[in-house]
Formats: C-alpha cells, structure tokens, sequence
C-alpha cells in the first residue's frame, strides 16, 4: 500500500505545509501557517484537492498487488 506522507516544516514565523508521494514527488505551500496543526490540515485539503493523484496511486497499487 503507497503511503502519502504530510509533514510542517518550520518556515520564517510559522509552518510550511507538504505532501509527499511515494514517487518522492513533494507539493509544498507557498503560505505558510501559524501551528503545525494548521499547516498538516492545509496538506491534508491540498491532498483532497487532487483527486487524480489519489486515483492513480489507487491503480499502481491495485495492479501491482495482482
């Protein structure tokens, strides 16, 4: 099972927020957060915001799994 990895890296006075995918691909905000809470639920949207990147994990893991 591909595991998508969402992390808050510190970043001026707050959190940068990223979401890394198995391939090692990482989509970090421009913006940045004032808790680690805050910026983990901004990656978590961002993530739910990418439906075809879910998808196709999906696909690459029911196929590999055959």
């Amino acid at each position: 099972m591909p595991t998508i990895e969402l992390s808050a890296t510190p970043k001026g006075n707050g959190y940068q927020a990223t979401v890394t995918f198995p391939n090692g691909v990482s989509i970090s905000s421009a913006e940045t957060y004032p808790t680690i809470a805050g910026a983990i639920a901004a990656a978590a949207r961002k993530l739910l915001d990418m439906p075809d990147r879910l998808d196709a994990l999906d696909k690459s893991a029911s196929s590999s799994a055959s």
